[in-house]
């Protein structure tokens, strides 16, 4: 009979019969597995290298004493390379390195509403721990493309520009694209105060950490914030941390849209998305390619954006802001982010220098589904706006020199003549938004007062 070597406390060893040992011994190490533990072999740059684990891409392990978490972002066979979601400064060569066990996961549920959070679904706004929440994965499979319902209903959005000249559907994604200054931000604020969504979910990726705090109490609001739910991650955070800001806001409302809600998912912005995304692909050994942008970013941001949308059950309108680079609208991100989209909306600088808000150029700006979600006599009084508004930007030259003759285009004295009142339609409060219903009214009271419907 086999026998397990047990030692005496006077320090002779004996042989003990294994079938009365080996129950204790599965009870032991069924009640303490062993843990696998690896440990940090480098440190280079914004990264870290793991020997003696091995995890799939995207599993959360703790670092050191302190645990400091860190995500899995490549791997081969003998080493991970992870992405600190803390302090790269409280680690160093050597530290054990232990596995999770789960991939990451993100609070979500009613009890987020009216909270600030952070990347990993930590309460930053001092109110205290989250109520009666669930756990649910970050990663999510987009719907099946046949199971999503197709677009035909307009979402309000409270600001007269954008629900008449470019309507927007429940389930749609449209991007805001603008140079920094413009009013990103404080549009944004106004169509989370304006529209009769269910729920907004806010992302404040990349952030600078004052305007974070001004963003709630200034443009959203006690009222804004009240049906909302805000991830902030600043731009002093780890990239990785900015990166699962953006996927936590969006699982946060795939969970609300599974429910059968109609969600309004913001997100400031997707070009700083796309940045930390080029931080963690350089630092993991990809190759630079588009304006140094690894090719990583671009399959990140498609992956991202087809998560939002509708699907069986209710549905989540993605507005992204686009931060393009020296107002260049054809710069990489802008570029992949217009052909992914379903629209884009153009803020330009000289409307916001005259003052003019929202600065929305109408004319640069389209809604791939607004005929889908308006009528024909609304797409119809739009469009009549729109050509008024053409016809004086190519007369423009001649007016600013003196040289247009009266009578030449009866469209552009339409424009000339009733230009106060294009621009009080076109110019709105931030803290004064307007239903769809009245916006479309108004319209079409403009465009009648000027003859040329």
């Amino acid at each position: 009979m086999s026998t397990l070597a047990t030692k005496h406390r006077t320090g002779s060893w004996t042989g003990t019969s294994t079938g009365s040992r080996l129950p204790h011994l599965s009870a032991m190490i069924a009640a303490a597995p062993p843990v696998r533990v690896g440990v940090v072999t480098s440190i280079l740059g914004l990264g870290l290298e793991v020997a003696g684990l091995s995890c799939p891409v995207g599993s959360v392990v703790q670092i050191g004493e302190a645990r400091v978490p860190a995500e899995v972002v490549a791997a081969t066979r003998t080493t991970l390379h992870c992405m600190p979601l803390g302090p790269l400064e409280s680690i160093s060569a050597g530290d054990d390195v232990r596995t999770t066990g789960r991939p990451a996961l993100i609070p979500v549920g009613h009890a987020l509403m009216g909270r600030v959070i952070d990347g990993l679904g930590r309460p930053i706004d001092g109110k205290g721990p989250l109520g009666d929440h669930d756990l649910v994965a970050l990663e999510n499979e987009p719907p099946n493309p046949m199971d999503r319902t197709r677009i035909s209903e307009q979402l309000q959005l409270g600001v007269r520009a954008l629900d008449t000249l470019t309507a927007v559907g429940r389930g749609q994604r449209i991007g805001l694209f603008a140079g920094s200054g413009v009013g990103k931000s404080s549009l944004l604020s106004m169509v989370a105060r304006g529209t009769n969504a269910e729920v907004n979910v806010i992302a404040l990726v990349g952030e600078r950490g004052r305007e974070v705090r001004e963003f709630l109490e200034e443009d959203l609001g006690a009222e804004g914030l009240a049906r909302s739910i805000v991830v902030v991650s600043t731009s002093d955070e780890p990239a990785r941390m900015r990166l699962r800001a953006a996927f936590a806001a969006t699982r946060i409302a795939e969970h609300f849209r599974g429910g059968g809600s109609d969600v309004l998912l913001m997100m400031d912005s997707l070009t700083r998305v796309a940045m930390a995304q080029r931080e963690i692909g350089l630092s993991a050994g990809e190759p630079p390619a588009t304006r140094g942008y690894p090719p990583s970013t671009f399959s990140l941001l498609a992956r991202l954006l087809e998560r939002a949308g509708t699907d069986a059950a209710g549905s989540i309108t993605g507005i992204y802001t686009v931060l393009v680079d020296g107002d260049d609208h054809n710069e990489p991100i802008a570029d992949s982010a217009r052909s992914l989209l379903d629209g884009h909306v153009v803020l330009d600088r000289k409307l916001a220098v005259a003052g003019h808000f929202p600065s929305i150029d109408i004319l640069g700006s389209v809604s791939r589904v607004a005929s889908r979600v308006t009528t024909r006599d609304a797409a119809a009084t739009a469009a009549s706006l729109r050509r008024i508004l053409a016809a004086r930007r190519a007369a423009q030259d001649l007016l600013d020199v003196g040289a247009y003759q009266r009578g030449t285009n009866p469209l552009v004295d339409a424009a000339v003549d009733h230009e106060d009142a294009i621009n009080d339609f076109l110019c709105q409060r931030l803290d004064a938004p307007v239903p769809a219903a009245a916006a479309w009214t108004e319209l079409d009271a403009l465009v009648r007062g000027m003859g040329v419907a």
